[in-house]
């Protein structure tokens, strides 16, 4: 377990109930840094991540082992969830349905893997590299692109995991404008990944589109010098296509 700075007695409590739990702490430096904190002092060949506001079900990673032994092509699979939202089941809405297979397109419009629903073998990391931590949010839609773009992912379509939300301190929550952090991994995708043309035009047109949307919303709140770049932005990779 990583604990990324809390100020509870987390610690006192695992080390006297679950002693044989591999307990790290590091000052708070965000979800990116204890991932990536996680996966380096991993010693299996698999990673599962879990993230502090969401639970397992029981046989999550025993069904995962299993399909993934019967379809070794496979190097990261992930599961459908269940949604509570403020202690309530909600509805999954449809945008956020998960897919299985050559989802390189589908991950384009918004995070189409949840962290905690994945089993990833960790030669990918080794391959795509770790979490960025530059990226305060959505630095598993940045991830998950890089892996996509290269591999297939394998679906388990029963939930497999409850993932828990509506509370104000999720960072989700507190950050306005989160496609900007969207733009910024794509930007980076289409500059420094090995992209298929038809991978670059889906990500340029994607990008494109996000900016415009966020164009809109700083013009609207009168960021006149951020919107300036932003039309920059715009035009600079509308003339790529």
């Amino acid at each position: 377990m990583i604990d990324d700075g809390s100020t509870d007695d987390t610690g006192l409590m695992l080390r006297e109930e679950f002693p044989h739990i591999k307990y790290i702490y590091q000052t708070n430096q965000g979800v990116s840094r204890a991932r990536n904190t996680g996966i380096q002092a991993a010693t299996g060949d698999w990673i599962a991540l879990l993230d502090s506001d969401d639970e397992w079900l029981p046989c999550k990673l025993e069904q995962q082992v299993n399909a993934l032994t019967q379809q070794p092509e496979y190097k990261i699979c992930h599961t459908e969830e269940i949604w509570i939202r403020n202690g309530v089941r909600v509805n999954v809405s449809k945008q956020y349905q998960k897919k299985g297979g050559w989802i390189f397109n589908d991950c384009l419009p918004l995070c189409a893997i949840s962290p905690s629903t994945v089993l990833i073998h960790r030669s990918l990391f080794a391959e795509i590299g770790l979490f960025d931590t530059d990226l305060p949010v959505c630095e598993d839609y940045d991830v998950w692109l890089r892996i996509t773009a290269k591999y297939p992912v394998l679906l388990i379509t029963d939930p497999q995991i409850k993932k828990y939300g509506g509370h104000a301190d999720q960072l989700s929550q507190q950050l306005w404008g989160m496609d900007r952090f969207r733009i910024k991994a794509l930007i980076k995708l289409i500059e420094t990944a090995e992209l298929s043309p038809s991978q670059k035009l889906a990500t340029t047109e994607m990008l494109i589109k996000k900016a415009k949307i966020y164009l809109i919303g700083v013009n609207k709140r009168g960021k006149l010098e951020e919107a300036h770049q932003y039309q920059q932005l715009i035009t600079h990779y509308q003339s790529l296509l």
